[in-house]
């Protein structure tokens, strides 16, 4: 059940902001105590972690410091604990076909050993979810989906399952740890036999790590820092996550919050679910073309065909701001006579530029990057300038 009341947005608001006094409602308390938790829940509380509610789940939205966990990304390695996420196996031989009907991106592209991003298209023109494909064989794939949209993707797809596919959510079996950085190389290849260094982007491989067997790395992460995701069977999750900070101690390796993986995203203009993405935004308006691929029909395949052949009327773009503010997201996006032209999705302070950046729809006149426009904070008109993503290069 979802409690979407004054009283509990006004608990998780107190909750967030860390406040000492404040009035806690019976509602909140109730939406608190609904909350999943993750395998290493305790573990995450014991090492300090302040957490949180997101997208169902108590989560860990730092340890100590934000900046210095995004740092330690940037310039060495960190782990966060993404658990949450949502993961199906999908098998048989109508497992290509059913994908190939439900994803937009060519997934007979891919081969044994491959990972794909791609996306769920809604039959209004919109996104159901993004979601990695994992290629095991011919007939088996492993999808990985936000937690958030877990029971919403599981229906989406059993939903256009005419081709007799076997479908199986073991998102309450699995761990998944995503070590990010640069030596986040270093740190793993300590635990495995694996050639980890050989790992083409976006591909994966199973094994052996930290003496545990069943379990796989994939060359995978949302950061752009580099790095490798672990997936790990719940009853092996504490020794594997004690493993890798061992095996990490000399780099400095640290355990890495929610709030830090949002502004290493941001930095590199990876689209978030729920803010630059939704059930109302077309991949080709998002900039996702590149896994949008017309060589097949997929879910509403020729309203998104007709988008790319005859052009947008918005574009997700991002912006640096020239005055010194944070843009967040829903803030309104204005052109120099004080027009709306759009809406912020993502904002924040980029601990690696020290200076504020964001991304949002704009009609598509105003995408070009050097364009100069607004941000409505507060009812002041702070300038910003459109830019070509990432904000970070050469990572």
């Amino acid at each position: 059940m979802t409690l979407t009341s004054e009283r509990v947005l006004a608990g998780v608001r107190c909750f967030l902001k860390n406040r000492r006094f404040c009035v806690v409602s019976r509602d909140f308390k109730r939406y608190m105590s609904e909350l999943k938790r993750i395998p290493l829940h305790d573990l995450h509380q014991q090492l300090g972690g302040k957490l949180v509610p997101f997208a169902g789940f108590e989560m860990p939205v730092h340890y100590s410091n934000l900046i210095q966990e995004h740092l330690a990304v940037r310039n060495s390695v960190g782990v966060f604990d993404v658990s949450h996420m949502g993961e199906f196996v999908v098998r048989g031989p109508g497992a290509l076909p059913l994908l190939q009907r439900v994803t937009t991106n060519d997934v007979a592209a891919l081969h044994d050993g491959k990972v794909q991003y791609s996306c769920l298209t809604n039959e209004l023109g919109g996104i159901v979810d993004d979601l990695l494909v994992y290629r095991w064989d011919e007939n088996e794939y492993y999808l990985v989906v936000n937690a958030s949209n877990i029971e919403k993707d599981w229906n989406w797809i059993n939903q256009h399952n005419t081709f007799g596919a076997s479908l199986e959510n073991i998102s309450d079996q699995l761990c998944l740890f995503a070590v990010q950085g640069p030596n986040a190389l270093p740190t793993m290849q300590k635990l495995t036999d694996l050639d980890l260094a050989a790992m083409d982007y976006y591909s994966y491989k199973p094994g052996t790590v930290a003496g545990i067997d069943d379990v796989f790395v994939s060359a995978t992460g949302y950061t752009g820092a580099g790095g490798f995701e672990v997936y790990v069977w719940n009853k092996d999750a504490r020794q594997m996550w004690e493993a890798i900070f061992e095996a990490g101690a000399e780099f400095g390796i640290r355990p890495v919050g929610l709030g830090a993986r949002d502004t290493l995203r941001t930095e590199m203009g990876y689209c978030l679910y729920g803010h630059d993405i939704d059930d109302s935004t077309s991949p080709i308006e998002a900039g996702l073309g590149w896994i949008t691929k017309f060589s097949k029909d997929f879910v509403y395949s020729d309203f998104h065909r007709q988008l790319k052949q005859n052009g947008v009327t918005r574009k997700l773009v991002g912006f640096e701001m020239v005055d010194r503010s944070i843009p967040r997201q829903h803030y309104e996006l204005m052109n120099a006579t004080g027009q709306i032209i759009g809406e912020v999705t993502s904002g924040t302070q980029s601990p690696s530029l020290s200076k504020g950046i964001g991304m949002g729809y704009v009609q598509t006149s105003f995408s070009k990057p050097g364009t100069e426009i607004y941000v409505n904070i507060r009812n002041k008109y702070l300038k910003a300038v459109v830019v070509k993503m990432p904000f970070i290069k050469n990572q």
